[in-house]
């Protein structure tokens, strides 16, 4: 057992942290902390309704799950594994590339991660030193500034409000761009907002990016979520130049209804990739082989699992905006992409709900959970003040359901 000596003891000026700076500086995954306390109070019996988590509510299709059984009765996939992913995985990365994105990649450039958040941590430590500042086009995921600040880097958050419908211009970019401006992360499909850039979008901030040698760091994991006449776009498609300073982030996570599986990767140079691997081989190793032979099943199969669920969210999608600003205070752009509506309550903030006067999106989210039991993600997480994530990645009568207590409880704001 360690002891603290006299004389260490006489000499110690201050306290030191048992955790470290970096790692305490570190905030609660919103997202996380919202779901989780929307399913502890349901475990207490209580009928609440949750809004917050981020993931769909079908089953990972059979298909998928007989493939992990079959993979699972195979003793080679007890063991370990090469750290970068199966080679018969990263082979099926590079050829769902070529068919959803259009260009070609080399399996040997492909990084498979535990899920998505590893990949987003490990693309940001691989080009990353203390001092560099990334723009992050607000809002924002909640993960991405944290990932960011763990390497030693800066966040710089360039807003994009309602009234731009959530989209970040190259304008703006330009204002926010200064000499330590290393990379810029560009999630499309977005989350937590549902806004798709354009085609014409995404390659002027491409060639934006690629004119002063700035670092993109793209998230895909929504480019099978698209609606009405929005599309996914690749900024390396429409940019072929920018392939040897931009790092793709995908998964299977959302696609195929596979967020327990945790399967991700990450797509980009050789040399980024070597290192990202190196990093890995000593963070996690390799990712569970039987999560890595589903998701092999699940990239070498059709999109119509994924279609079916598009259509059920796409349904969702038009109730919830249509309910949602039929509230006073409440504008809420419809989504184009992903599974979340992102309405602006800043005209609801300052008026009394039954007693209480909230003045920010986070005291408004207390008092919704407090008062009728639904919980949302205050726009805190994501950025400025102001907003509410609420996912449609939920039953349709609970999202009726829902929003109709919400409806109750803001219409009595005064």
């Amino acid at each position: 057992m360690w002891r603290v000596t006299e004389h260490s003891a006489s000499t110690t000026t201050s306290p030191r942290s048992r955790v470290s700076a970096r790692v305490a500086a570190i905030a609660e995954s919103a997202t996380l902390a919202v779901d989780a306390k929307a399913k502890a109070l349901k475990a207490a019996g209580r009928p609440v309704i949750g809004f917050g988590a981020g993931e769909p509510d079908f089953p990972t299709p059979d298909y998928i799950v007989e493939a992990a059984v079959k993979a699972v009765q195979d003793p080679v996939n007890h063991r370990y594994s090469p750290a970068a992913g199966l080679p018969v995985l990263r082979e099926a990365i590079a050829a769902k590339t070529l068919r959803d994105s259009g260009y070609e990649v080399k399996p040997s450039d492909v990084l498979v991660t535990n899920g998505g958040k590893q990949a987003v941590f490990q693309a940001f430590a691989a080009i990353l030193d203390p001092g560099d500042e990334v723009l992050l086009p607000a809002p924002y995921w909640t993960t991405y500034p944290e990932a960011i600040r763990l390497t030693g880097a800066e966040p710089v958050e360039v807003v994009a409000g309602v009234d731009q419908g959530y989209l970040v211009t190259v304008e703006q970019l330009e204002a926010a761009r200064t000499p330590r401006t290393k990379a810029l992360l560009f999630n499309s499909p977005s989350n937590p907002t549902g806004a798709v850039y354009s085609p014409e979008q995404t390659a002027e901030i491409g060639r934006w990016a690629l004119e002063h040698g700035i670092w993109v760091i793209t998230d895909e994991i929504y480019e099978h979520l698209t609606y009405d006449d929005a599309v996914f776009t690749p900024v390396v498609k429409v940019v072929p130049e920018l392939a040897d300073t931009t790092i793709v982030l995908n998964g299977v996570a959302k696609t195929y209804a596979m967020t327990g599986w945790r399967v991700g990767w990450m797509i980009g140079p050789s040399d980024v990739v070597k290192a990202a691997t190196n990093l890995q081989s000593h963070l996690s190793s390799n990712v569970a082989n039987v999560s890595q032979r589903a998701a092999v099943a699940a990239l070498e199969g059709d999109l119509s699992a994924a279609h079916e669920m598009r259509t059920a969210f796409d349904r969702r999608r038009r109730t919830m905006v249509e309910m949602l600003s039929t509230i006073d205070g409440v504008v809420c752009p419809a989504p184009q992409g992903a599974f979340y509506a992102y309405p602006s309550v800043e005209g609801l903030l300052g008026r009394t709900i039954r007693g209480v006067t909230p003045t920010t999106s986070a005291e408004l989210a207390a008092l919704v959970l407090d008062e009728v039991e639904v919980a949302v993600v205050p726009g805190e997480a994501f950025g400025p003040s102001g907003y509410l994530r609420l996912s449609y990645a939920l039953g349709d009568d609970d999202l009726v359901e829902g929003v109709t207590r919400l409806q109750s409880l803001l219409r009595e704001a005064v």
